[in-house]
């Protein structure tokens, strides 16, 4: 049974100086298993407090081809499509791998999907049997990005040496977002140091995130997107309840004071940065 109080959408905090993106989102996605809020709402009640741009994440099949029906009827969305690491060996085990990618590459291009992703490797929900196929699909999704000149945003949970490796084995296409970033100082640095961007969602609000707000803090701002990931991973303090791209302003606002800049500086820097990687809108 769903609680009442973590399926009511949090109030809207106070609205952005200068309008930004949200780098990575899930609008047809619902936590709580009803229907998910009306796009139309959510591009709405997001642009009200300054997240007036949205790349929509669609990382299965079936989010993938609605991610691609959606993005004409909504001039703030851009697109991402990509097989989850997650859905990968379940691919894999049924001989549809390659079918998947195919179908993947095609729906790649639709002129407002600008993101090969979410793509990458997640050894927290997927065993060691599965690690072969999420290798093999991540470098499969390495040689669409780099075919298809597309950004490539990738997954990396609990795998993060990995990411990197098999990234610097295969050559990675020209932009590249770390999404979510869950790594260290270490890697953080090392990141900026092959010129890829580094994606920030609501964990880095959580109380308990000080190694997350010090890979931050060593990020320059020329390599900072803001994303929610919503429904899911929402900042403090709604940590728990559901999220949605018009909470951006709470991340922000956090980032700005971890990295010591004014919210109109770091609000600038997002846009222009998310303007470098996804082209216009």
């Amino acid at each position: 049974m769903t609680d009442e109080r973590t399926a009511e959408l949090p109030p809207a905090p106070e609205p952005l100086p200068i309008p930004v993106a949200d780098n990575h989102c899930h609008l047809d996605i619902s936590r709580d298993g009803g229907d998910p809020v009306s796009v139309a709402d959510q591009v709405a009640a997001a642009a009200r407090v300054g997240v007036t741009r949205l790349v929509q994440i669609g990382c299965d099949r079936e989010s993938a081809r609605w991610t691609v029906g959606i993005l004409d009827e909504h001039p703030a969305l851009l697109g991402g499509v990509a097989i989850h690491p997650n859905e990968a060996p379940k691919h894999a085990a049924a001989g549809e791998l390659d079918e998947a990618l195919t179908e993947i590459e095609a729906l790649a291009g639709h002129p407002r999907v600008r993101v090969i992703g979410e793509t990458g490797l997640d050894y927290y929900r997927t065993g060691p049997d599965g690690v072969a196929a999420q290798q093999e699909s991540f470098r499969r999704h390495l040689e669409i990005a780099r075919r298809t000149g597309l950004a490539l945003q990738i997954h990396d949970r609990d795998a993060h040496a990995d990411v990197l490796r098999i990234l610097a084995e295969e050559g990675a296409p020209e932009r590249v977002v770390l999404h979510c970033f869950s790594g260290d100082m270490e890697m953080a640095r090392e990141c900026v140091r092959r010129g890829y961007y580094l994606s920030f969602a609501g964990t880095v609000t959580f109380k308990n995130a000080r190694d997350l707000r010090n890979a931050l803090a060593v990020t320059p701002l020329e390599h900072l997107l803001v994303e929610t990931d919503a429904p899911y991973l929402t900042p403090s303090p709604h940590r728990g309840r559901v999220n949605a791209p018009y909470l951006i302003p709470l991340t922000v606002r956090a980032m700005a004071a971890t990295l010591n800049v004014a919210v109109p500086t770091l609000c600038e820097a997002l846009s222009a940065n998310s303007e470098q990687v996804y082209g216009p809108w």
